[in-house]
């Protein structure tokens, strides 16, 4: 390529920056003001109902007859549920201030449905930092998110549930990354299927992206069935990832059934060979998680009794959890938590 071609190259490439930065501004702006236009009508909407006393029944007949209006004079967006969606919005963000123009109508409409403001905090504040779609917005919160990092902390009570509310998920040791259960229901394997551990490790493989969104954030996949040779033995550790928040390998061991002993004891020793052999000078000690159907506290807690703190237990599950059983549990932790204070 001559010198002019080069050149030719470079403008082009700039102009195509321009052109894609512009449109992502356009976008935002078209986003935020979108919000605000479906805000303000929630606002004179719900200002309207309480000028006139309107009760709840009459309310509905005026969203309907205010649709048909709407619709014929304005085209679609206007639907029953839409109205009564901007109204949701400006009753749960009374302050168009926090309203985020990261996030769009669509995300804005699974939100509202949520009555609980931490839990609806929670999402918010994930769904503008990880990024998420709104497709992936709604997985989250149909496989119980919140109540799953919740639970996961081990010492579950108003104080984690509070920062969850206002920072989100913040991931600063090993143990931030944990949730329990983990959910592969987008594997589509029926619940009471028998699966080996090889069967399960190739369709993780196959589905990593889902994988890598359900393990949380800054997870990196290294690979699976990652040799280690001790005395002329080779070893294989079923998934290894690298976590760039906390920069540490994370070594993944899947066992069919209960946790038994003897896994700690082996995860163990291909975390003290990461350590050894594999992490560089910048890396942090590796951590290790083992993910089994089923698991009895009493015996994770004498199998890790002295033992790496890096290590971890958890269940993971092939379909969504019902989520009244998670959150009757948050609720029974929590509330024995207010009746120590």
């Amino acid at each position: 390529m001559n010198e002019k071609n080069i050149s030719d190259t470079n403008l082009i490439n700039e102009i195509k920056r321009i052109v894609s930065e512009s449109r992502k501004k356009a976008i935002r702006k078209i986003n935020t003001e979108s919000l605000l236009m479906y805000w303000n009508i929630g606002k004179v909407i719900v200002e309207f109902e309480q000028q006139g006393n309107i009760r709840a029944e009459y309310g509905k007949s005026l969203l309907i007859t205010i649709s048909r209006k709407l619709s014929k004079d304005l085209g679609k967006g206007f639907s029953r549920s839409n109205l009564q969606n901007m109204r949701l919005l400006y009753l749960n963000y009374p302050k168009c201030q926090t309203l985020s123009g990261k996030l769009s109508w669509s995300h804005y409409c699974e939100l509202i449905s949520i009555s609980e403001f931490e839990k609806r905090s929670f999402y918010e504040i994930e769904s503008q930092n990880a990024n998420w779609s709104v497709r992936e917005l709604k997985r989250q919160i149909e496989s119980s998110l919140f109540e799953r990092l919740l639970l996961s902390k081990g010492k579950t009570n108003k104080e984690e549930l509070l920062k969850l509310a206002h920072k989100g998920n913040e991931i600063q040791v090993p143990a931030d990354i944990l949730k329990d259960p983990y959910v592969f229901e987008f594997l589509g394997i029926p619940e009471r299927k028998p699966l080996l551990e090889k069967e399960l490790e190739r369709k993780l493989i196959r589905h990593i992206e889902n994988f890598l969104l359900e393990l949380g954030k800054g997870f990196m996949f290294v690979g699976s069935q990652q040799r280690i040779t001790l005395n002329n033995t080779h070893y294989f550790v079923d998934m290894v990832f690298y976590n760039k928040i906390l920069k540490s390998y994370v070594l993944i061991d899947l066992k069919k059934g209960k946790l038994k002993p003897e896994h700690i004891g082996q995860i163990n020793a291909y975390l003290n060979y990461y350590k050894t052999e594999i992490n560089d000078i910048d890396d942090n000690p590796p951590i290790g998680i083992i993910l089994c159907t089923s698991k009895d506290e009493i015996v994770a807690e004498y199998a890790l009794g002295g033992i790496n703190t890096q290590i971890f237990t958890s269940k993971y599950v092939l379909y969504i959890p019902k989520k009244e059983e998670l959150i009757k549990e948050v609720k029974l932790v929590l509330d024995s938590d207010i009746g120590r204070c």
